[in-house]
């Protein structure tokens, strides 16, 4: 007989609450390291049943979570969806009739996907132990010998031996959660938890079903028989709702005959609550489990767990729990956190709030990170890039920093680079920074030109520190971010917007001749027949930026062009993603690679298309940009993802500094149409708070959260030019000074 395992994915866990929400529920947090509790199953299951995926029962509005944290581990599995949760009975109906449907004969092992078992070799023995009665038509459910009474568990009284030999027992009776002087009495007469894990033939419980529950049974198969069925999951019905929310315990095992439990010994927990996540942490010589960014200082045997973007510093606590996420936090003895639950429903509920009491605070909120990062600018990040970033010998900016010691790491300059940090000091004079703007300006210009300009006008893509060419190719990458810092500077240096609008304006003919298509759209190089969106993209910005400086047709004209072509030919109106790859024809390449996503670039899209024409015609396609991005926005981290599908899942679980940037921006100009998203905004603002946060105030990271003790992790100077826009883009929302993407000013050039 084959073997199949059946995994329950379903409840929220409200015992773990702030991490564990109806949106992220307890199976897919990470609560003991590496991984969630969902993904510690699926690979403890792939050793029940080898080579044969999981089947997972869950609700609707989880697919997406099982699905990404599958890929995730690099795992497949087959998805049966609840409409709404009914308790186990109607899940494990439903998955036996899917089972019974394709192999008849087939064998079950059904598990909770947020239990956990430390010992997968003996779980695996234990499931070989019930096999042979399960064969035999018996429901095999598992009981752990407990080690302590507990009130947390329901309890199975064993009767009989269910034959000469064997460690299995009839099940004698099911007795719900005691209090704790009848769970010592249970223990004392050799009960033993109930872990609800089962073993049982497919025909065996439908068996049972039809018998014991007979209306359950018949919703069950009306859901099953309504099914839609894709590739990786199975849709039930709408008549599972009418199914009665039972447990199968109360359905079935309860009444059924062929009951029988087998006793387990291996170390098992349902982590329900948070003193139980403490016992199977990994614990510090002080006995204390710490998770995120943490510091604990003459404490012992405390839990304290920080999300990202939240910083916790305990001391003097015993015996505390504090669990701190970016909303909600808990403080309790280890000893009561049982009262958890209770104490939740005393809270004052969400809706009590007008949503315009919400808005203000979300928006006070935002005013003051508007204030505290243009500080962080001001004061520490520019005064620092240009002491330490500028190479004052040979001039132009290094590539990076190393956060320990502020050294260069040894890099080839690229061009983009160079042009990013020149617009970043032309950004700070027109916001009003009282530094040394004009001059890192004027020397980043005199660089840039001198060293990287070849002789068809076009920017060469990186040079040594001693001004030979180490890359003569011109992306158009590369000309975009020329072209940009051009136009900034211009916008700073009134006096020098005439030189600058003619350089410009030569660098804009030989990007037509060199990168233009017959077709409309560019190449994204001199050399080859490449179709990117990224460098079209910051085409635009460049093109945007110099139709703001200057009354020039050639800018306008050329900016409506460009989003012309990008809202005809490149975004996909139907599913508001724009993809990075292009055939010839600019349609989205086959394969994997043609379905690929990059959350920022939907936010910095949206950014874009609303800077171009900030109106009603224009913005349902910014908010099916902004809706795009925030399909990459990880529910549990907070954190807009580097890279998903067009539908959302997960290809890279990595998130870089810069796609937090561009959702800030984005988020303020959704939120005009969506006063709403201001709390979007907020998150950002979270996550990007996570990046800054290094010993140097003014540098930062590009991965979340603070370096470790004496790394020198390099910060990398092109992320100055995202950081600089999402702050001024908070500034300007703020009224701290003037939004850098408005305000056309000057004469044509």
């Amino acid at each position: 007989m084959n073997v199949y395992s059946i995994i329950l994915c379903g409840g929220v866990g409200s015992r773990l609450w702030p991490e564990s929400t109806a949106d992220t529920p307890k199976p897919f947090i990470d609560l003991l390291g590496d991984r969630s509790l969902f993904q510690r199953t699926v690979t403890r299951m792939a050793k029940v049943s080898p080579g044969r995926p999981p089947i997972i029962v869950t609700g609707r509005a989880y697919v997406g979570h099982v699905r990404r944290q599958l890929r995730a581990i690099r795992s497949e599995g087959f998805i049966i969806a609840e409409p709404e949760g009914r308790d186990s009975g109607p899940a494990l109906l439903a998955a036996a009739m899917w089972v019974a449907r394709r192999d008849p004969d087939g064998l079950t092992v059904v598990v909770a996907s947020d239990h956990h078992i430390p010992d997968e070799i003996a779980f695996a023995k234990a499931v070989s132990d019930a096999a042979e009665a399960a064969r035999r038509g018996e429901i095999v459910t598992f009981g752990v010998k407990p080690g302590l009474p507990s009130s947390s568990y329901g309890y199975i009284r064993p009767a009989s031996a269910l034959e000469v030999g064997s460690p299995l027992s009839r099940v004698g009776k099911f007795v719900e959660k005691p209090d704790y002087t009848r769970a010592q009495a249970l223990v004392d007469e050799g009960c033993l938890w109930n872990t609800g894990n089962f073993m049982f033939s497919a025909r065996s419980l439908l068996a049972e079903a039809a018998v014991h529950a007979p209306e359950m049974f018949a919703a069950v198969e009306a859901a099953v028989a309504a099914a839609e069925e894709r590739k990786d999951v199975c849709e039930l019905g709408a008549a599972f709702s009418a199914a009665p929310k039972t447990s199968i315990d109360i359905a079935v095992m309860e009444k059924t005959s062929r009951a029988a439990v087998l006793p387990i010994d291996y170390a098992w927990s349902d982590l329900g609550s948070w003193d139980s996540v403490w016992t199977y942490s990994a614990l510090d010589g002080s006995g204390n489990a710490v998770k995120g960014s943490v510091v604990v200082q003459d404490s012992e045997r405390c839990l304290v767990r920080a999300a990202p973007g939240v910083r916790v510093v305990a001391i003097g606590l015993r015996d505390i729990a504090v669990v701190a996420t970016e909303g909600a936090v808990l403080v309790s003895d280890l000893a009561r956190v049982a009262d958890l639950k209770p104490a939740l429903q005393l809270l004052p509920s969400s809706a009590a709030a007008s949503d315009a009491n919400l808005r203000d605070t979300v928006e006070e909120s935002l005013a003051r990170s508007a204030a505290r990062l243009r500080d962080w600018l001001w004061r520490d990040a520019l005064p620092l890039w240009w002491c330490f970033g500028a190479d004052h010998e040979h001039g132009g900016f290094h590539e990076n920093l190393g956060c320990r010691d502020l050294r260069p790491i040894a890099a080839a300059r690229r061009a983009r680079v160079q042009a990013r940090q020149i617009h970043v000091y032309a950004a700070a004079g027109v916001s009003g920074w009282p530094g040394p703007w004009s001059t890192a300006v004027d020397r980043g210009l005199d660089y840039l030109i001198s060293r990287y300009r070849r002789p068809d006008g076009l920017f060469c893509a990186s040079v040594a520190i001693d001004g030979s060419v180490v890359d003569e190719s011109a992306p158009l990458y590369d000309q975009a971010f020329v072209l940009l810092a051009l136009a900034t500077s211009a916008r700073a240096r009134p006096d020098r917007a005439q030189e600058l609008g003619e350089l410009a304006a030569a660098i804009a003919g030989s990007i037509r001749s060199t990168y233009g298509l017959a077709g409309g759209g560019f190449r994204a190089d001199d050399t080859s027949t490449v179709f990117l969106n990224n460098p079209i993209m910051h085409l635009f910005e460049a093109v945007l930026a110099w139709s703001e400086v200057t009354s020039a047709r050639l800018w306008r004209d050329w900016a409506d062009e460009l989003a012309g072509f990008f809202l005809d030919r490149m975004w996909d109106s139907n599913s508001g993603a724009i993809v990075e790859v292009f055939d010839e024809h600019w349609r989205p390449v086959g394969g994997l690679e043609g379905r690929t996503v990059w959350p920022g670039h939907q936010f910095e899209w949206a950014w874009l298309i609303d800077r171009w024409r900030p109106t009603i015609a224009y913005r349902a396609s910014v908010a099916a940009l902004y809706e795009s991005g925030s399909r990459g926005v990880h529910r549990r981290s907070g954190l807009a993802l580097d890279a998903v599908t067009i539908d959302g899942e997960v290809l890279e679980a990595t998130s870089r500094l810069w796609p937090q940037t561009e959702w800030l921006k984005a988020a303020l100009i959704q939120a005009r149409a969506a006063p709403a998203v201001l709390a979007d905004a907020r998150k950002a603002v979270a996550a990007i708070d996570a990046y800054l946060a290094t010993s140097v105030a003014g540098l930062w990271t590009d991965r979340p959260g603070p370096i470790e003790p004496g790394s020198n992790e390099p910060a990398l100077a092109s992320s100055f030019y995202h950081i600089v826009g999402a702050i001024d883009a908070l500034a300007g929302w703020a009224g701290l000074h003037p939004d850098l993407s408005t305000a056309p000013t000057g004469e044509a050039v």
